[in-house]
């Protein structure tokens, strides 16, 4: 592959001679600066560029295979030299999952009510990095984590050495989340959907859907104006935008037409529901951020009014080789599971 660049370049004081053909004189006329462009081709390849098809292929297969035993070698954290664990104190801070959004469904209540819920699945979740206090920020630690295996071909060579220093396959999101010292786990340990159980409350971030350049109806739900009455092309449009005479300007943070979505978004206080240990999928009540297939960053809520609930959670994480052995599937007490008898004689 070829990639192609210019120069620009400036002569200054430059001199041009021209002969007067009337006259038979040389004149010499002085001329302004001179631009002119320099073309240069640079050339790069791709990495399979130069490889026959069955090598090409090879690699393709090869790669992934070893991924997944780097992965696997990573599932038993407490086997492999741990980080001294601490126990869960009021205020502590613990590390956030990387998940994949994968849609909407019903879920119902015990009572007979119907919620919204969205599953977020966890895929091939890791730390990366543990990142002190005195490099951060002075105040608290933070952890480095990655989500969903990527392509190694796509990503610098630092990267790729911070994904050997972990023991663990490229990622394909990188997020970094606070944490407090008794919350540190060690770089390469697998994070799990049992992270959290049913009853607590997560905030999900992520990036919302991109609408692009949209008027102040869409934007802002502005009403318009009238369909007739007088209005020539002004239905859909937002009218005075600013006072007259004093101050005579528009004021900052006025509500106008312009770019619509395509920004980080957090979702406060989401009720989790279900845990499907087996698949990794976390059951959150409503809507989160970003299209189906995006990739998201679930914690533990922030909110004073729902902390109360996120407390005694698996500390610092779930760990798969630990003592604890968990169901297939973790319900909420509120929850209706369809194996059990919807009407009970007494």
């Amino acid at each position: 592959m070829a990639v192609r660049s210019c120069r620009l370049f400036s002569w200054i004081g430059g001199c041009l001679t021209k002969r007067d053909l009337i006259c038979g004189k040389t004149v010499n006329i002085n001329r302004g600066p001179c631009w002119f462009f320099v073309r240069s081709v640079k050339s790069s390849t791709w990495w399979d560029e130069h490889l026959s098809e069955e090598n090409s292929q090879f690699l393709r297969r090869l790669i992934p295979e070893e991924y997944n035993a780097l992965a696997n070698s990573k599932l038993c954290p407490l086997k492999d030299e741990p980080w001294p664990q601490q126990p869960w104190v009021e205020g502590s801070l613990r590390v956030g999952l990387i998940a994949v959004k994968l849609g909407m469904m019903p879920v119902w209540t015990k009572s007979g009510e119907r919620h919204v819920v969205s599953l977020l699945q966890v895929e091939d979740c890791h730390v990366i990095k543990y990142i002190p206090k005195e490099e951060y920020d002075g105040k608290s630690a933070a952890l480095f984590v990655g989500g969903k295996v990527s392509s190694p071909f796509s990503r610098s060579e630092s990267l790729l050495q911070m994904y050997r220093d972990a023991g663990v396959p490229p990622k394909q999101k990188l997020s970094t989340f606070k944490v407090s010292d008794n919350a540190i786990l060690k770089p390469g340990t697998p994070l799990y959907a049992a992270h959290f159980r049913p009853g607590q409350y997560v905030d999900v971030t992520a990036k919302t859907i991109g609408k692009g350049f949209q008027g102040v109806m869409k934007r802002w739900g502005f009403k318009g104006q009238p369909a007739s009455h007088g209005q020539t092309k002004t239905h859909r449009r937002p009218g005075a935008s600013g006072p007259g005479g004093k101050p005579a300007r528009v004021w900052p943070g006025k509500k106008m037409p312009g770019q619509m979505g395509n920004i980080y978004r957090t979702s406060f206080g989401l009720k989790v529901w279900r845990i499907n240990t087996k698949h990794n999928i976390i059951y959150v009540n409503g809507s989160v951020p970003g299209h189906r297939n995006c990739l998201l960053k679930v914690r533990d809520t922030n909110l004073p009014t729902r902390m109360e609930h996120n407390k005694n959670p698996p500390f610092p994480t779930f760990f798969a080789d630990g003592e604890e052995q968990l169901p297939e599937d973790l319900y909420d007490e509120e929850m209706f599971q369809f194996s059990e008898p919807s009407i009970v004689y007494s």
